[in-house]
């Protein structure tokens, strides 16, 4: 369970930051740019993924190895 929490952690973390690399450079990558729903709350939705990454990293922690 710990390595599935970090897993989903680490690709929340890089979504995050590809939404972000996205909206300041207009770069086409990342999957936040693809969803229709999000569109014009970019910013929001990739720190909120960069939030969901902490979160998850934190979870993965506190859970014993194994």
């Amino acid at each position: 369970m710990k390595r599935l929490l970090e897993l989903l952690g680490l690709l929340a973390l890089v979504q995050g930051v590809l939404g972000l690399l996205h909206e300041f450079t207009h770069w086409h990558v990342g999957l936040v740019q693809r969803l229709g729903f999000l569109d014009g709350y970019g910013i929001y939705a990739s720190v909120a993924l960069l939030v969901l990454a902490f979160a998850l990293f934190a979870a993965a922690e506190s859970r014993k190895s194994g």
